[in-house]
């Protein structure tokens, strides 16, 4: 009996340890099924610097069930603050404060789980480059060209298409699909824009954009920190700033605040949903800027211009989240400082919030005091455009920090002082006009001019392809206030209509192996283009030794018997520019002694595109003539 109960005894005790082994190898193994689900895909920004203005740094890490983790490091001058979790678990944002003192480095960001790590990020810390020649920016010495760099030179045919990207597809006969231009084909041409008078390439966005259709316009961003493939690298558009810095030239890079594309990698994982400006259903933008500046505006109307949709493939931010400001922001300053671009153009710039721009704007400019930034606004009306600048010069309430404008009405008023019947409000008038309203801008010498674009009819289609009115609108482009842009194709008389946007937006001539005809070279244009060229080149390269042109005033008199009349000069006579336009179709005689104010002592002047010497005097304009002078 004894004997048989201590064998029962000991089986159930053997029982027991057997039930406690199997429960904790379960647990271990949920516990390692936990550990295996997470998985970190990435970290934004990827590297910081050191020697920042701003010493708080908020890390976005992404990967399944990343919130599960605990976040450590251990890095001399480096803090870990707070480690925020949102909405989605696959969602970590990390806020660091990196003190002066920091060194440039490489420092491991730990990731545990029931007090054991699982992975580890090597977070490193660049330094600050503070060479002289970085981040000069773009001001009125400069004549800025705009290009869309799919469709002006294919440098590298390797990336033509890319495997694992949506579009595959290589198609240069139709407007839609990608046509093979890269960066590498613009480094090859640098050459021939700086012979031009270029002394600023602007490219159209070229980050990625992995959208199924029509992606080659670059405005629905998939991934902040990555170059297009099809482009090229991030290292090669790092190169292709420190290329045109060492031939002399400058750097826009084109942003988008306002939205990405539906392909975008975070927007198929939302961290949140307020990162998105969300509706019932889909509301467009309604395009009306009058609504944010409108006094008498309901709002609801504001609220649609802000957070409506452009499109529904380009879902809207929510500015007004500080995860989305943090994201958006340090993106910007990573370029810039990674890359050393000079300016920034700021896409669809009013459809912004307000004042999340205007804190933007002081954290970029406080680590980059010489950057330029402009902002697009395709408005109708000069205090439309004053309202968005800086100085708060138009009641606006507060100060937008921004510098400057795509200056939309002056460039209308342009069209009509060339296409239109002179009348009191109208013809050469509009253009006097609206330059007397400049004194609603802080300083209108920081926006940018220009006759088109890649979102409108080009230049010589909308003068009805008359060379003289090309030439008279290059003329007073290149001699106004500001600074001048003009887009690829122009010097060689490119056109179309934009109906639809494609059509403006054609291969440039030369840029691809086989093209017919190369228009990058003189032979390969007929003789009106080379004409055209030839003009461009003519005053661009006058425009870089003017000092007049450059940083001098602008003084212009009310039109009489047709003309109008416009003076740049500094506070030293000595090389003031005279220009007169001649918008009919009869040619002038102009009796200088009106513009004594501007002319005492001059007795002579040479047309800056002829090189002859004209009697001051009395000036024949011809018809449909724009004379740009210089006074000695």
């Amino acid at each position: 009996m004894i004997s048989s109960l201590s064998i029962n005894v000991l089986t159930r005790s053997q029982l027991y340890a057997g039930i406690k082994t199997f429960f904790i190898s379960f647990l271990f193994l949920l516990s390692s099924i936990n550990l295996s689900a997470q998985k970190l895909e990435r970290i934004e920004p990827m590297f910081w610097f050191t020697g920042m203005h701003n010493p708080k740094l908020q890390l976005l890490v992404h990967g399944e069930n990343i919130a599960k983790s605990a976040v450590s490091l251990s890095y001399p001058g480096v803090k870990l603050v707070k480690a925020s979790k949102v909405e989605n678990p696959n969602y970590l944002f990390l806020d660091l404060e990196i003190s002066v003192k920091a060194k440039p480095g490489t420092f491991p960001i730990n990731f545990t789980a029931n007090g054991k790590k699982i992975f580890s990020y090597a977070y490193e810390l660049k330094n600050r480059d503070k060479s002289t020649n970085r981040i000069q920016g773009v001001t009125a010495k400069d004549f800025i060209y705009l290009l869309m760099p799919d469709r002006f030179s294919n440098g590298d045919k390797s990336n033509d298409i890319v495997q694992g990207l949506t579009e595959t597809s290589l198609n240069r006969d139709s407007m839609y699909y990608r046509h093979g231009g890269d960066i590498q084909g613009v480094i090859n041409h640098l050459d021939y824009l700086k012979d031009l008078g270029v002394t600023t390439v602007w490219m159209t966005p070229e980050v990625e954009n992995d959208m199924a259709n029509a992606s080659y316009h670059g405005y629905a961003v998939t991934d902040h920190y990555k170059i297009d493939p099809r482009y090229g690298t991030n290292e090669l558009y790092k190169k292709y700033v420190e290329t045109a810095h060492a031939k002399g030239m400058k750097v826009i890079k084109d942003i988008v605040h306002n939205h990405v594309g539906t392909n975008h990698w975070f927007y198929k994982d939302l961290p949140m949903k307020s990162w998105l400006n969300q509706w019932p259903k889909f509301t467009q933008t309604s395009y009306r800027d009058q609504t944010v500046m409108d006094i008498h505006a309901s709002a609801a109307d504001r609220k649609q211009m802000l957070d409506g949709w452009f499109v529904s493939s380009m879902p809207d931010l929510n500015q007004r989240n500080p995860f989305v400001q943090n994201y958006l922001t340090q993106n910007h300053i990573w370029w810039i400082e990674y890359a050393g671009i000079d300016g920034l153009r700021l896409d669809t710039y009013g459809y912004n919030d307000p004042v999340y721009m205007a804190d933007w704007a002081l954290k970029v400019q406080a680590e980059f005091p010489r950057l330029s930034v402009f902002g697009e606004t395709l408005v109708t009306a000069v205090p439309n455009q004053a309202f968005f600048t800086g100085g708060n010069t138009v009641n606006r309430g507060f100060d937008t920090h921004l510098q400057g404008i795509t200056d939309a009405t002056l460039k209308d008023a342009i069209y009509e002082g060339i296409n239109g019947k002179n009348g009191w409000v109208d013809g050469i008038n509009r253009l006097y006009a609206t330059l007397s309203h400049d004194f609603l801008y802080k300083n209108p010498n920081t926006n940018c001019i220009f006759l088109d674009n890649h979102d409108m009819s080009r230049f010589y289609s909308m003068v009805g392809e008359d060379f003289d009115k090309y030439k008279m609108g290059m003329s007073i482009l290149l001699t106004m206030r500001g600074i001048p842009e003009m887009y690829y194709g122009t010097e060689i008389l490119m056109k179309n209509f934009s109906n639809p946007d494609g059509l403006i937006r054609s291969d440039f001539p030369g840029g691809w192996d086989g093209d017919k005809k190369d228009k990058f070279i003189a032979d390969g244009r007929t003789n009106k283009e080379n004409e055209a060229f030839n003009f461009v080149k003519t005053l661009a390269n006058y425009r870089k030794n003017s000092p007049a042109l450059q940083t001098g005033k602008l003084m212009q008199f009310v039109p009489q018997d047709d003309l109008y009349v416009y003076f740049r000069y500094n506070d030293s006579a000595k090389g003031t520019v005279m220009v007169i336009v001649n918008n009919t179709d009869k040619d002038k005689n102009l009796n200088t002694d009106r513009f004594s104010e501007r002319t005492s002592g001059i007795a002579a002047a040479k047309n800056v595109i002829s090189g002859d010497n004209l009697s001051f005097k009395e000036i024949k304009v011809s018809a449909k003539t724009t004379l740009v002078l210089e006074l000695n």
